[in-house]
């Protein structure tokens, strides 16, 4: 299948992408590349060890630390963390942990415009993006902008060859809902495209090794690169019904992040599929089945989260959360009317295979 159209424009950011186990060991060479000497190590609670690891690295010139990173990047975090960068005079910052840390250390480069080295421990992919979701208030927006694109990223398969089984699904998917919905972007050119088949096909082939074998780094690697795909497609074209839901569901349900993305996509994917059938062949291929009745599959096969009842969202907000994703009219390849928002949303809920 070719991906070729006779108009398109193609994105690419000024990005230096490192892979290779042990490769985090060479943060301070990446200091020096960017010409900076302050550091500050982002990291979330739970990962506050990290910071012990990279402040040994980067020795002297790791001048603080602050482990406070929190889901869906609350704005009152973000502008604690700023003013500690004030503080401290860091200039530049290292975000070692999942999207909730990326997220923290873009919200910093947007204040201050510093440089950022993310090491990544999950497959989110969003350290592939000049994009921003920020919470305050019970409302989580998003805006995209160089300012917050990553300067470094290494990825390191010996941080992710420990990620719990459970995670590593979550995530995988996650990332994945990136290049599925890159598939039918109304702003996507042939490179978006073949990076997402790609990005794809590197999860489905890393994955099921992963979850036989957790300490595969050849198959964390491939998966890491999976997650750089699939992020690189999110930071190129525009996103649809799928992404809207998960933005909903976690910014007004505080539902986790990852897991929304992983229950979510194929009930979108399937919605969707029945206006863009071509456009979403290269998932039926690798998946061997319908678009969103193969995903959902897959990632049962994974031991993947299947029902948003068991994420603790109640049936009594499907409504509400109705009428917030359909709220604001945003393009999507097929109409998105209340009604089908709803009974997408009843079909997540309860954990329903789609039937696309």
């Amino acid at each position: 299948m070719s991906f070729f159209r006779p108009d398109f424009t193609a994105r690419s950011a000024s990005v230096r992408v490192r892979f290779g186990a042990g490769i985090r060991r060479t943060v301070a060479e990446e200091m020096d590349t960017l010409g900076v000497q302050r550091a500050l190590i982002l990291t979330t609670p739970q990962q506050a060890g990290m910071a012990d690891e990279f402040e040994g690295y980067c020795g002297s010139r790791a001048v603080g630390r602050f482990t406070g990173a929190a889901m869906h990047t609350p704005v009152d975090v973000s502008e604690q963390a700023t003013d500690l960068v004030r503080a401290l005079q860091a200039d530049v910052v290292i975000s070692v942990g999942g999207g909730s840390t990326t997220g923290l250390g873009k919200a910093i480069a947007l204040r201050t415009d510093l440089p950022q080295i993310v090491v990544p421990t999950t497959y989110a992919g969003s350290e592939a993006t000049g994009i921003l979701g920020q919470t305050e208030k019970g409302v989580k927006t998003t805006l995209t902008s160089p300012k917050v694109q990553p300067e470094v990223i290494l990825y390191d398969a010996e941080l992710v060859a420990t990620l719990p089984l459970p995670m590593t699904v979550t995530s995988a998917l996650n990332a994945m809902a990136h290049a599925a919905e890159g598939l039918y972007a109304r702003d996507r050119s042939p490179i978006s495209s073949l990076m997402a088949v790609e990005g794809l096909r590197a999860f489905r082939d890393s994955l099921p090794k992963i979850m036989a074998k957790p300490d595969d780094l050849t198959a964390r690697g491939e998966s890491l690169y999976g997650a750089w795909l699939c992020g690189t497609v999110l930071g190129q074209v525009g996103m649809a019904l799928h992404h809207k839901l998960c933005h909903t569901l976690g910014g007004s349900f505080d539902l986790p992040h990852a897991e929304t993305h992983a229950i979510i996509l194929p009930h979108a994917i399937g919605f969707n599929a029945a206006a863009v059938p071509d456009l979403l062949a290269p998932l039926a291929d690798l998946f061997g089945a319908a678009p969103g009745a193969g995903l959902w599959r897959f990632a049962q096969q994974n031991g993947a989260p299947m029902a948003l009842r068991d994420l603790g969202l109640s049936e009594s907000d499907l409504d509400r959360a109705a009428d917030l994703a359909s709220a604001n009219p945003y393009w999507n390849p097929r109409p998105v009317t209340r009604e089908a928002v709803r009974h997408l949303l009843q079909a997540a809920w309860a954990g329903d295979r789609p039937n696309d």
